[in-house]
């Protein structure tokens, strides 16, 4: 089973890249995230044409997460992360594939840091991690992936020095990754490619991707049952460079049937 996140950017913005990519390289799990459309606008028809089911969370102007399935069954679980009643933002949805319970999730950005921004990234954060327990405490096979929006180690960002005061390599944030990572999960790129220089993202300015100046914050995490049958994981960096592209890149991972 071919497992993909990828941050659209605006769904419809993106759908003719979007259908080629899916064209290109057939997965039979798509995790999308910021689709900035309202729930009635999702394109799910010209997705249906394209041999794919799909369950939504849609929210107007921003945010938004989706799930697709090729020739799989899902059913919905939850599409909100739980623990706050009152956030609204479009940001997390949970799925059974083939058995499988699969998490899409958008964290905040959190920027400016400090503020009130990254308040709210920590508070989710620290919701996510409750959750994230929960998840494996079942003992179920769990994949957690999608636009994370933290930058782990320095090894994952372009000039780490730069980024020391922003919200996505704050030590609050990449502590809570490392929090996350002594529950159990396993982070599936680096798990495969323990040194290799991979990014998710290269910013639209300052010929960010003609540079690979980029930052690696589109992660899978799995549950311990699922790391023998990872296979394979990388990233369709080519297509950042598609005309008219999201600003990240899809990720990607292969498990055993």
């Amino acid at each position: 089973m071919k497992i993909a996140t990828y941050n659209v950017n605006s769904i419809n913005a993106r759908m003719p890249v979007l259908l080629r990519w899916l064209e290109e390289t057939q997965p039979d799990v798509a995790c999308l995230q910021e689709l900035k459309a309202p729930q009635e606008n999702f394109p799910e028809q010209a997705l249906l044409n394209a041999g794919y089911n799909a369950i939504w969370h849609g929210q107007k102007s921003w945010n938004g997460v989706a799930i697709l399935t090729r020739n799989r069954n899902v059913t919905e679980v939850r599409r909100a992360l739980p623990g706050d009643e009152e956030d609204t933002h479009s940001r997390y949805i949970e799925a059974v594939v083939d058995g499988v319970t699969i998490a899409c999730l958008y964290l905040p950005n959190g920027n400016p840091a400090p503020g009130p921004k990254f308040d709210y990234k920590l508070a989710w954060l620290d919701r996510f991690k409750t959750h994230a327990a929960e998840l494996m405490a079942t003992g179920k096979p769990v994949i957690l992936t999608g636009d994370y929006n933290i930058i782990p180690t320095g090894a994952d960002v372009y000039k780490p020095e730069r980024w020391v005061d922003d919200a996505l390599f704050r030590p609050e944030t990449r502590e809570a990754f490392q929090t996350l990572l002594a529950q159990g999960w396993t982070d599936a790129i680096r798990h495969l490619h323990p040194t290799e220089t991979i990014y998710t993202f290269w910013d639209y300015f300052r010929n960010a991707y003609g540079r690979d100046a980029g930052l690696r914050i589109d992660h899978f995490l799995l549950s311990p049952d699922l790391l023998p049958k990872l296979e394979a994981a990388g990233v369709d960096k080519h297509v950042r460079g598609w005309e008219k592209s999201s600003d990240h890149g899809p990720v990607w991972i292969r498990l055993k049937d």
